[in-house]
């Protein structure tokens, strides 16, 4: 729908700067080791940088050290969506959020237990929400 402002090139070419929509809208990747959030340790949760969806918790959040934030778990079933993607003359997974369609990265079966699963995920289609202090 064009005049969902979700889904409106112009609407996410004012929201994001430049390198946020590469990556967000064009399917970019962030250099490894580079992101904002790759050795974030703090407690919280990680919104879709677009609509604001919740999509990860921290407490999923590990080094797998791709270069990369990964967490083995999305914060809710519904959050992410999957698709095929043969680009780079390879067969991986990218995930998308499920309400804005922003690209966020790849998911991969060499994740830590309980999930076996790493959702690798660029910095710049996030934003982060620090736990409030109790």
């Amino acid at each position: 729908m064009a005049d969902d402002p979700l889904k409106n090139d112009a609407h996410w070419r004012d929201k994001l700067s430049p390198f946020e929509y590469q990556v967000c809208r064009e399917k970019g990747t962030e250099r490894a080791f580079t992101g904002t959030y790759c050795d974030n340790k703090a407690p919280g949760q990680y919104h879709c940088k677009c609509c604001g969806t919740l999509l990860f918790d921290a407490d999923t959040k590990y080094d797998s050290g791709s270069g990369w934030p990964s967490f083995y778990a999305a914060a809710q079933a519904d959050a992410i969506d999957e698709h095929r993607d043969g680009s780079l003359m390879m067969e991986r997974t990218e995930i998308v959020c499920a309400k804005c369609e922003s690209h966020l990265g790849h998911v991969f079966t060499d994740g830590p237990q309980p999930t076996g699963l790493r959702y690798c995920v660029n910095s710049a289609s996030l934003d982060f929400e620090p736990k409030a202090e109790e």
